[in-house]
């Protein structure tokens, strides 16, 4: 029997988390997990948080002196002493609706499910969606069987989230289910006086030949204000011959941070699709780990990148395709302005039991200021002999010669600069299947404010 590769072995994280603990606990690391700490219960979820405590106990925060963090300096953060949210009168948050993205979908506000502005009522047969508390006995039997059972689960911030799980926004589709309209899982992040720690957890099971459209959002409702620490946790599972489409934006406040994980595991012949956009956060990081369990699955990474200021935003992404037939298709795009600082990190490996597998991966990045700064690393490990796989990265800025081009059109220089950005984002953002979202996204490029070359 041949040896699965995990995303999380290919990063190597666990392992590097596990020898630094035994060598000095991290008293801040501990203190934040005091503060998400949940009251105790009986029952399989308190066996998942208490196992998940006691290795981040014996864990570290990551450092720069690890590979995988190098780019990402995490000190910002242990700079800040976060407490758990408050209540939130969510009056005020009304306009947060989910309108325009569907009429089905969850809104989690600081981390709690807010079902004064959810709308579940108008599901298919077939399709569960809902807060793990609230679900059927029967229900919850099924999550069990899938909740933090992905592989990497016990990377510090992702056992962290395990830890302190008190709720989950659930998507259970049934076999050979077809849900046309998309659910929308809404996480609003509310800044209080205090700095704050949410930690939203999310699970998505799709069961063989079913297909769901599925759009995770985290946001807040001033952009440009508010400290707080997001750490969320989203786990898929596609089934055999089943498709899910995952467009994900992170439009945190400026001064915030958000720690991401996206863990998908494939079934033979599925399809998974990801339109991660990433736009807010002073520090954010979003970990993309891919498993594949069976052969000819279809594997689509679309990804968009877009910060100015001081912003620092990091994406890691791993695929591991173990089995033959395997197709995967990574594009990631970065417009960095200002002092900001992109990081692109991909991998996919792909052992000697994968032969014919088409992998392709691509990183592009615009840079719109002279003083902004991109640190990329796409990268193949290779040791099947019967493959079609490419990489590559480019780095560039707006050409002179084609702004002056528009410009002798009649366009003025700053309009030819937001057509060019408009245009090099518009690739990535004109493929997410919500045509609200699509405007709405387009409208922020267009109103890009870091649009010079200095």
């Amino acid at each position: 029997m041949t040896m699965q590769v995990s995303p999380s072995a290919i990063a190597n994280s666990d392992v590097v988390n596990l020898t630094s603990s035994l060598l000095d606990r991290d008293s801040y690391l501990v203190s934040l997990l005091n503060q998400v700490t949940v009251p105790a219960t009986e029952g399989w979820l308190q066996e998942l948080r208490e196992r998940a405590t006691n290795w981040v106990r014996h864990s570290v925060i990551p450092n720069t002196r690890e590979e995988e963090w190098r780019f990402t300096d995490l000190s910002a953060l242990r700079r800040v002493e976060f407490h758990h949210a408050a209540h939130t009168d969510v009056e005020k948050l009304h306009e947060m609706s989910l309108r325009g993205t569907g009429d089905n979908g969850l809104v989690f506000v600081n981390g709690v499910y807010t079902p004064e502005l959810s709308n579940i009522a108008n599901l298919p047969t077939g399709i569960v969606v809902g807060n793990l508390s609230a679900l059927p006995i029967t229900e919850q039997e099924r999550v069990q069987k899938y909740l933090a059972q992905s592989e990497g689960a016990l990377e510090v911030f992702t056992a962290l989230n395990t830890a302190g799980i008190s709720d989950v926004a659930v998507v259970l589709v049934a076999k050979n289910v077809i849900v046309e309209t998309p659910i929308h899982l809404l996480f609003v992040s509310v800044a209080d006086e205090t700095a704050t720690i949410s930690q939203p957890r999310c699970l998505v099971v799709a069961e063989s030949g079913s297909q769901v459209s599925v759009v995770e959002e985290f946001v807040t409702p001033n952009a440009d204000e508010g400290v707080y620490l997001t750490n969320a946790v989203t786990e898929i599972t596609i089934a055999d011959n089943a498709q899910v489409v995952h467009t994900r934006i992170e439009n945190e406040s400026k001064q915030a941070f958000h720690i991401g994980k996206t863990a998908v595991t494939q079934g033979r012949y599925s399809r998974y699709t990801c339109h991660a956009i990433t736009l807010g956060g002073k520090i954010s990081r979003h970990n993309l780990e891919i498993l594949q369990t069976g052969e000819q699955t279809e594997t689509t990474l679309n990804g968009l990148t877009m910060i100015a200021s001081n912003q620092l935003a990091d994406t890691h992404s791993a695929i591991a395709l173990n089995h033959p037939y395997g197709t995967s298709k990574q594009l990631h795009k970065c417009i960095v302005g200002d002092r900001a600082h992109a990081v692109f990190n991909g991998k996919v490996f792909v052992p000697k039991p994968a032969q014919l597998t088409d992998a392709a991966q691509l990183n592009r990045n615009l840079l719109l200021s002279s003083k902004a700064r991109v640190d990329t690393k796409p990268q193949l490990e290779i040791t099947a002999d019967n493959v079609k796989c490419a990489h590559g990265a480019t780095v560039s800025q707006l050409e002179d010669d084609e702004i002056f081009y528009l410009q002798s059109r009649g366009i003025d220089a700053n309009d030819a600069r937001k057509l060019l950005v408009n245009a090099f984002a518009a690739e990535i953002i004109n493929q997410i299947p919500v045509p609200s979202l699509r405007n709405k996204l387009l409208t922020t490029v267009t109103s890009f404010k870091s649009l010079t070359n200095d």
